[in-house]
């Protein structure tokens, strides 16, 4: 029988390392810009020409024959917000097949955080809705996802001095979350669905699939992912799926004469527009919610805002907490010897940042103009602030209690004999 203790966070591969620095960078990038959306989005609705914010938010754009006469706000959900879920869909595949995820040893345990860290929220929520009497039990996934730039940002600003290896747990943890956001979406918010034209949109990204792997240039291929994300928005399944399963067909292994695959490509190729285009633009329209005293008086009152606020500060972190807890004691996974439980307490806490998806499915469970809208948009700025707050602390006090250890250790190494540091070799 082999006995041999699986190590709960492995190291990367070179070329995971890479990736994964590159991710760093673009992430961080990418925050600053969601930042700066809201804040506009914020400013822009608080603001005496909040009318104006309201007007251009609900000006439809479209042709009214194909059904694509959606407002701007829509255009900026179901469309931009397709790139993003497309490089989701890269980065996903890229994990899948030559990532930490391509490893069932390795990867347990972020996937089994990240599961503990959506199904906890959720029953926090619903909890707190039942409390009230259930009156907006539909919301329950607003609090189930991270936000990988976020998280990663604060991650990166905060946690300069943690191992490298609870680095890439968490941008594991937050791959596996958007995965199973994504299978929320189109399996919960499917609506009357048509399954001509979702045949339709399976059989073009079928095409696409085919055609990725033929050398095709990239530039031909995008009016054909269009042809798809419209069928997928005729079929009722939310539009935004087409760019996830587009990412998944994009080969991930580098062919011969190749150094870098064609996921890796279009993904270095693509973040700049998810990042610096569609998630911002989103962001703008999205997160413009009044904040008069009136208005935060009735998000924190309002049980949709309570249970997604309560679910991404304590939920998320408890239930990350329980379910490695649970796995490390039950099988033989076991934490990297630098990894201590505070420092994965932290990381957990930062998890609870949850922004661009969960105002997606805030959107998606409660209609504009319906009692519970606005509030849920506020108690997801607030709760994500929270945990950025409160990861930030904690992660400063765990790197430098970590850099305190190293700085001790270097000490002692120094004022040792040769002699002595041979013979303790």
């Amino acid at each position: 029988m082999n006995n041999r203790t699986i190590n709960a966070f492995g190291s990367l591969s070179p070329g995971g390392r890479r990736n994964f620095t590159d991710t760093l960078r673009a992430e961080n990038a990418g925050a600053i810009l969601l930042a700066i959306g809201t804040v506009l989005a914020l400013i822009w609705a608080n603001s005496p020409w909040r009318d104006s914010y309201t007007d251009l938010s609900n000006t439809v754009v479209g042709p009214a024959s194909l059904h694509l006469n959606l407002s701007i706000a829509d255009w900026a959900t179901d469309g931009l917000l397709t790139i993003f879920f497309f490089v989701v869909g890269l980065e996903l595949k890229r994990e899948f097949v030559t990532g930490q995820l391509r490893n069932p040893a390795t990867a347990a345990v972020p996937i089994v955080a990240a599961v503990g860290g959506m199904i906890t929220p959720a029953a926090v929520y619903t909890l707190v809705n039942l409390a009230h009497g259930g009156p907006s039990m539909g919301g329950w996934a607003i609090p189930v996802a991270t936000d990988i730039a976020f998280a990663v940002a604060v991650l990166t600003l905060f946690g300069r001095s943690l191992p490298v290896a609870l680095r890439a747990f968490l941008l594991t943890l937050a791959v596996v979350d958007d995965l199973l956001g994504i299978v929320v979406i189109a399996v919960l918010y499917a609506d009357g669905l048509a399954f001509g034209w979702l045949g339709a949109a399976l059989l073009m990204i079928g095409v696409l699939a085919g055609l990725t792997r033929r050398h095709v240039t990239a530039w031909i291929l995008v009016p054909l992912a269009v042809l798809a994300w419209a069928f997928m928005h005729l079929s009722g399944v939310h539009a935004t799926i087409a760019g996830v399963l587009i990412g998944f067909t994009v080969p991930a292994l580098a062919r011969d004469g190749e150094d870098r695959s064609v996921a890796e490509r279009w993904e270095h190729r693509w973040r700049p527009v998810s990042a610096g285009l569609a998630v911002p633009v989103f962001a703008l329209f999205a997160a413009g919610v009044s904040l008069s005293p009136d208005a935060l008086a009735t998000t924190l009152t309002e049980p949709a805002a309570q249970g997604v606020i309560l679910g991404l500060v304590a939920g998320k972190p408890l239930g990350i907490m329980l379910a490695t807890f649970a796995l490390v004691t039950l099988t033989r996974a076991a934490l990297d010897q630098r990894v201590t439980w505070l420092d994965l307490l932290a990381v957990a806490a930062v998890s609870g940042i949850g922004f661009t998806v969960a105002l997606l499915i805030g959107e998606l469970s409660f209609a504009p103009g319906t009692p519970q809208s606005e509030p849920v948009k506020a108690g997801i700025l607030i709760g994500s602030l929270a945990s950025a707050v409160i990861g930030g602390l904690l992660l400063t006090w765990r790197s430098r209690a970590h850099e305190r250890r190293r700085r001790a250790s270097s000490r002692g190494t120094a004022g040792r004999q040769p002699g002595e540091r041979r013979g303790a070799a």
